[in-house]
Parts: structure tokens; sequence; C-alpha cells
């Protein structure tokens, strides 16, 4: 069982910027394919961006490519989502997942962390 913890996460104005962290508890985490995903109030649960083990293979949704970028320490059981010029659209709970090994940019990952949220007002 993979416990994720997310943080990072809190109030920013348009065009700032915030970075999220995912620590996982398993020491097995460079098998783990990484993932964020986000979920607006009233909104499904939607992909935002995936690692792959190594972190040579990096994936984006179209709607944060060029703003966001996802990084992994294996060293330190941490993913990151560097998120800039951030946009009211980009208001959601953030949730960290992981999957052994496959990364895939739909929701078909095994563990996910509690969320935080991500507010960007004006």
């Amino acid at each position: 069982q993979v416990q994720l913890v997310e943080s990072g996460g809190g109030m920013v104005q348009i065009g700032g910027s915030l970075r999220l962290s995912c620590a996982a508890s398993d020491r097995t985490f460079s098998t783990y394919a990484m993932a964020w995903f986000r979920q607006a109030s009233g909104k499904e649960r939607e992909f935002v961006s995936a690692i792959s083990l190594n972190g040579r293979s990096t994936y984006y949704a179209d709607s944060v490519k060029g703003r966001f970028t996802i990084s992994r320490v294996n060293a330190k059981n941490t993913v990151y989502l560097q998120m800039n010029s951030l946009k009211p659209e980009d208001t959601a709970v953030y949730y960290c997942a992981a999957r052994p090994f496959t990364v895939t940019t739909n929701r078909n990952y095994d563990y996910w962390g509690q969320g935080t949220q991500v507010t960007v007002s004006s």
C-alpha cells in the first residue's frame, strides 16, 4: 500500500506560481509511474500531468502545457508539479496518483493522495 501526501497548495494571484509536492511512503517509489490530476468544484477529475519511472518521459494536458512542469526525485520519494502563469481556471483540488510501472494519462491509477487545494484569484 502506497501512501501519498500532497503539499504546497494555497491561494495565489493570477499569473503567480506554486509548487506542489507529493511524498510517497513506499521505498520502491522508483517503480511507480506518477501523475497529477485536478478536480474543480462541480466538475470531473481531470488529468494534468504524468511522469515515467525515471523521469525521462513527461505528459501534459493541453490546458497546462508550457506553464506546468512535472518532475521527480526518486531518492526523496517525491514528485513535484511546478505551476507558473496560473489562471483562475486552474483553481481546483490537485491530487497525486501512482501506479506500478506504466504511465498513463487516464484515471487508472492505483493510489491517490488526499488532495491539496489551489485557488487562483484576482
